[in-house]
């Protein structure tokens, strides 16, 4: 009871990434871009996928997910990066900094979860084509979209609530752009031992199990692509994991490097760098890695923008 009557602080100050003026301006015009482009990009491959029936399949099904998943998170975060750039005021309630930090940590947990069941989508696709849309049906597709989003979620509750257990009657400053596990913990007057502890025990079930997942579905892959005797058959079925291979090393490398780690090796200027990579710049990149080694996203592509033009000349 004395540790939650010590809690004065009611808001927060995010510094954000730079304190000079003229850097904040170009910082705010490049984040900006960034995340027009981020929206943008996302945005158009879900229409793609809707728009394009021969792209109703499961693959493009998490695709369109993944890409609603990339556009939630940047919204969380650069908007309010985005205010903080250009705005004296950089302060965030203490509502709204668990609020973030809630929708972040699910939004995030979420999409571990669903590189796991788009990994598993490749190896059923690469292993058993003949029997793949019969294994990857609709309902199955839409449970493991429901459970990604569920265990992302229930991992963000937990967090939370182990937040608010905690007191904060000293500083009030928070050295990122948003307000994350790590730098709050910085912040606490409580022990936040217990809190890290759970970090590491519900780590490897959240964050490392889908990781495994993919590393086991990936080495099924290889062994299943090497049985495969035609050269340009096994160069398609590789191509159709690169684009998956590239976002699930952004996302967990940047993730492991974030969190994975002692608090006593905590360096915020590194740890913005990084949280930059997963936060806006793999949202942003995703469209791009996704649709340039795709020809059928490609073509899709390319038969909208040749839709619209026809719609819009007539």
């Amino acid at each position: 009871m004395a540790n939650r009557n010590e809690t004065s602080v009611t808001s927060f100050i995010l510094l954000g990434l730079v304190p000079v003026r003229e850097q904040r301006i170009v910082l705010f015009v490049t984040f900006l871009i960034m995340y027009l482009i981020t929206l943008l990009g996302n945005g158009a491959i879900i229409a793609v996928i809707r728009i394009d029936a021969r792209l109703h399949t499961p693959m493009y099904f998490f695709l369109s997910v993944l890409s609603s998943v990339d556009i939630c998170i940047i919204s969380v975060i650069v908007p309010s990066m985005l205010k903080n750039l250009i705005s004296e005021s950089k302060s965030i309630s203490f509502s709204g900094c668990l609020t973030q930090l809630y929708f972040f940590i699910s939004l995030a947990g979420s999409e571990c979860f669903l590189l796991a069941a788009m990994a598993y989508d490749r190896y059923v696709a690469i292993s058993s084509p003949l029997q793949y849309t019969i294994v990857m049906n609709p309902r199955l597709c839409y449970y493991l979209v429901a459970g990604s989003f569920a265990g992302g979620f229930l991992k963000s509750l937990l967090h939370t609530l182990m937040v608010l257990r905690l007191s904060f009657c000293g500083s009030n400053i928070i050295n990122h752009f948003f307000c994350d596990l790590t730098a709050l913990y910085k912040l606490s007057c409580t022990v936040t031992s217990l809190n890290e502890l759970m970090i590491f025990i519900e780590g490897p079930f959240t964050l490392m199990a889908p990781f495994v997942i993919i590393v086991l579905s990936y080495c099924c892959i290889i062994i299943a692509i090497l049985k495969i005797s035609s050269t340009e058959g096994r160069h398609k079925a590789f191509s159709t994991c690169f684009s998956h291979l590239t976002v699930v090393t952004l996302l967990y490398g940047s993730i492991i490097v974030m969190y994975v780690r002692p608090s006593s090796t905590y360096s915020p200027e590194k740890d913005r760098i990084t949280a930059l990579i997963y936060t806006a710049v793999t949202p942003m990149l995703n469209p791009f890695i996704y649709s340039l080694r795709n020809s059928d996203m490609k073509v899709a592509i390319r038969k909208a923008i040749v839709r619209k033009c026809i719609c819009h000349w007539m």
